[in-house]
């Protein structure tokens, strides 16, 4: 039968840790430790990959690139790279706890969804220790996915790679890509859906995309908070997703479109 199966989540910024805020702190942290004030907008462009990743991707930067010479007279090498990743871990690992609350509408949507027989994996950026942390404070939260798939998983190979899409989709026993929706906050969760052919979907408000706490995001004007959602929406729909949904609680109703469109024989990629 030509219906979705099973669903994919990302976990920071999708269905935990409102806006995305735990590695956000700890990368500027660590770059400012090193000399290199790096700005907000900065830390969150690669989110979502594996973080030692990220931080490459970061000093790989133009302008952050720049202030490294600068500072030290060469270009970042390897060492550097796994220098601050040693700085990254432990730092990150002391207040994760901290940022493991399931977003607003989250657990309310997979019970929905569960009740209609799909399934639900996940995937991250984080390594398989940090996840140790977030998995089980959630689940005392009250979320929990039936699969968690980290690029220790997979050689290391992190969004915007699929392969951690395809674990999820061999352990929950998911018949087609096409009958798979991935659910991500950033470009590189958009990325890793499209790789993997998937139904790629951005979720949009207490994503790192828009990247506002809660308490930032309640206190925009309603003119203010439109401008925000139209401008990550329309980030992600560059990067290839094949829908956004501002929030979690829209993801059983567009579930039932692209139902409608499976029935009508369409795949992912047909609705840009």
């Amino acid at each position: 039968m030509n219906k979705i199966e099973g669903v994919i989540l990302d976990w920071a910024g999708t269905a935990v840790d409102f806006g995305c805020f735990a590695p956000v702190n700890v990368f500027v942290d660590i770059f400012n430790h090193a000399g290199i004030e790096v700005t907000m907008e900065e830390a969150r462009g690669p989110m979502g990959m594996l973080k030692i990743d990220h931080i490459r991707a970061m000093l790989s930067m133009p302008r952050v690139s720049a202030l490294w010479e600068d500072k030290y007279g060469r270009s970042f090498n390897e060492q550097d790279v796994e220098q601050l990743y040693a700085e990254f871990e432990p730092a990150l690992m002391a207040s994760l706890s901290e940022y493991t609350d399931p977003i607003p509408g989250v657990i309310q949507t997979v019970e929905a969804l569960r009740a209609e027989g799909l399934k639900f994996g996940s995937t991250t950026g984080y390594t398989s220790s940090m996840m140790e942390v977030v998995v089980s404070n959630a689940r005392e939260k009250g979320y929990s996915p039936d699969y968690v798939v980290t690029p220790d998983d997979t050689h290391s190979l992190g969004r915007p790679y699929p392969y951690m899409i395809y674990r999820n989709m061999e352990q929950l026993k998911l018949s087609a890509s096409w009958k798979v929706v991935k659910v991500g906050d950033t470009t590189s969760d958009v990325k890793e859906g499209v790789q993997a052919g998937v139904w790629s979907v951005g979720v949009v408000i207490g994503s790192s995309e828009m990247g506002l706490n809660q308490e930032e995001y309640d206190s925009l004007s309603d003119s203010e908070k439109e401008a925000a959602i139209s401008k990550t929406k329309q980030t992600f729909m560059q990067h290839g997703a094949d829908f956004t949904i501002n929030t979690m609680s829209e993801l059983p109703q567009l579930i039932e479109s692209i139902n409608g469109m499976l029935a009508e024989g369409k795949k992912p990629g047909c609705a840009k």
